[in-house]
């Protein structure tokens, strides 16, 4: 899920000489691990939520 590049998102990560600044790659890992954190969060509650759907309606 976190693979996904958007190359014209962040054209200031190289600087004029073509390097490029490990603090904006370490800010931007940090910003997909929050992202990833949330998605993996949303699903879970869904998944439950589902379990818990179907147990109520089989107990009914």
């Amino acid at each position: 899920m976190s693979t996904q590049f958007n190359l014209n998102e962040n054209k200031s990560d190289f600087t004029s000489q073509g390097k490029v600044k490990v603090t904006d790659l370490l800010n931007r890992l940090n910003e997909e691990k929050k992202v990833e954190k949330k998605r993996n969060l949303a699903l879970g509650v869904a998944a439950v939520s589902a379990v818990a759907v179907f147990g109520i309606i089989l107990t009914i």
